[in-house]
């Protein structure tokens, strides 16, 4: 391998705030929403599709963003992704209409569909098998951490200034990642210049499409709805569709035979799980210090910050553990560690205090610290560089539909839960549905009708909704102890992937443009 010497972790910081300006937007919004309602005169409708355009075009631009990068450069569709980003940015900020805001908002989602499988996909480019993870711990850790970084910055804007705020402080992350890319990040690319695959192009973002707002309007309908199992159905044949079309073509957009490694698909699989169960934390934690410990956006943001802490630890301590114990044992023990958080979090009741709170986020922390980073490594571990970043694409487009799905299902979990314990006794109709519809609606009704009774009646209802949820987040954690258990590799698919000094079994190399020495 062409040795980029020490520039190459500088680079990979630059990468890393790109990350971390990305993940922390797709966090930020939701905090939000009620503030947009009111100040944009916006609809429900209209509120829904401030977060859909973004996750639509995020799904179906990934797979053909990440093969644009390896036909035309990483670097190149890099910049210009962040360009794109901070652009649609101040757009957001400034936008005048839910209109605007939505155009703008899709933009963003464009934006990400490229920086996300590109940064992952100069790793291997940039770094040796040995090296490999570390760059992935610093890279994923860096997103990870956005996911509760999110609501305490956005918490903060909106306590302190207007809500264009929450989109505006990307500019200046957006223009350090722009020129540390700019000078830091050499120009990599496939050196056979393969045929378009069209067909490819687009039966794999429609598919993706049509999940991915299948599974949107499975959480705001039910999964009852029309609308969502049209698009379910659809999405599942239009894949089908893909895949044989995949496996006739003689230059494929996405090469199938990446499932035939171990390490590329339970890597995979394992990640998905991990990002499904690490949704179980983020959807309850903050609206229990909401609902329960009567905290504020700002407040509930400080509450995550052991979360920060636990990844960062269990990130760290995985880096050093993988080298003597090996990849699947390090995954199996953040599987352990997220197992035993999500378990401690469903004994919490409303009288539990702070402490326990901060306790189990912790655990389940440095258990998605532990098993996160070595899971995508183990998976980058079977690309080669000529291909990777289609390859990333497909890694990261898995991951995101699975995550959808998760964030559907442990939603329905919640709410049937929260039902199901609620005693409503005589309530008026309208009442009533307003206590079913949310632990806020409940509590604001029983303030109203200034019954404890039914706020105790609500809180309690509410924890138990949580409890479910978490236990269910637990068992997939389980399945996937299981699973690591039984069919990750020990360690990385180093062997599965010719270095970037030579060259693919099929013969094919990557171009590198720039000098990088030691």
């Amino acid at each position: 391998m062409k040795s980029f010497g020490a520039r190459r972790w500088l680079a990979l910081g630059a990468l890393a705030l790109a990350g971390l300006v990305v993940g922390i937007d797709a966090t930020v919004l939701n905090l939000a929403l009620p503030t947009l309602a009111t100040s944009l005169h916006a609809s429900t409708s209209e509120l829904q599709w401030f977060v859909a355009s973004y996750t639509l075009v995020l799904a179906a631009m990934m797979i053909p963003g990440g093969m644009l990068g390896d036909r035309y450069g990483r670097k190149k569709f890099l910049i210009i992704a962040l360009v794109i980003f901070g652009a649609s940015s101040l757009a957001c900020a400034y936008a005048p209409s839910s209109g605007a805001l939505i155009a703008a908002r899709a933009a963003l989602g464009l934006a990400a569909a490229f920086v996300i499988p590109l940064s992952l996909s100069v790793l291997p480019v940039l770094f040796s098998k040995e090296e490999r993870g570390r760059a992935v711990t610093v890279l994923v850790s860096m997103s990870m951490i956005a996911l509760p970084l999110g609501p305490l910055l956005g918490g903060w804007l909106l306590t302190t200034y207007w809500w264009g705020s929450v989109f505006l402080i990307n500019v200046p992350f957006v223009v350090i990642a722009l020129v540390a890319v700019s000078f830091l990040l050499p120009e990599s690319k496939s050196a056979k210049r393969r045929r378009f695959d069209p067909v490819g192009i687009a039966t794999s973002s429609a598919a993706l499409a049509l999940l991915v707002y299948g599974v949107i309007e499975a959480g705001q309908h039910g999964w009852g709805s029309a609308t969502a199992l049209g698009c379910m159905i659809a999405g599942a044949f239009v894949l089908a569709a893909f895949v044989l079309w995949e496996r006739r073509v003689r230059e494929p957009l996405v090469d199938l035979t990446l499932f035939c490694s171990p390490s590329f698909t339970w890597g995979t699989v394992l990640l998905t799980m991990v990002s499904f169960a690490m949704f179980g934390v983020m959807f309850a934690a903050p609206q229990y210090f909401q609902a329960i410990l009567k905290a504020d956006a700002f407040g509930s943001g400080l509450r995550l910050l052991p979360m920060i802490g636990g990844l960062v630890v269990g990130a760290v301590l995985a880096d050093r553990l993988t080298p003597r114990l090996g990849i699947k044992v390090v995954v199996s023990l953040g599987f352990a560690l997220l197992i035993g958080g999500l378990l401690l979090g469903a004994t919490t009741k409303v009288t539990s205090g702070e402490g326990l709170a901060a306790a189990w986020i912790a655990i389940a922390g440095a258990g998605v610290g532990f098993s996160l980073p070595k899971a995508m490594d183990a998976a980058l571990g079977a690309l080669s560089p000529e291909r990777s970043g289609v390859g990333s694409a497909l890694l990261q487009a898995v991951r995101m539909v699975g995550g959808a799905f998760g964030a559907a299902i442990l939603g329905s979990i919640m709410n049937s839960a929260y039902h199901n314990a609620l005693h409503l006794g005589s309530l008026p109709t309208s009442a009533a549905a307003a206590v079913r519809d949310s632990v806020f609606g409940g509590l604001a009704v029983a303030q109203k009708l200034g019954s404890a009774a039914l706020a105790e009646s609500v809180r309690s209802a509410f924890m138990h909704g949580i409890a479910v949820m978490l236990i269910a987040c637990a068992g997939v954690a389980l399945v996937g102890l299981v699973l690591t258990l039984a069919y990750l590799p020990r360690t990385a698919a180093a062997a599965e992937a010719e270095e970037v000094s030579g060259t693919t079994e099929e013969g094919e190399g990557v171009e590198l443009e720039g000098e990088f020495s030691a």
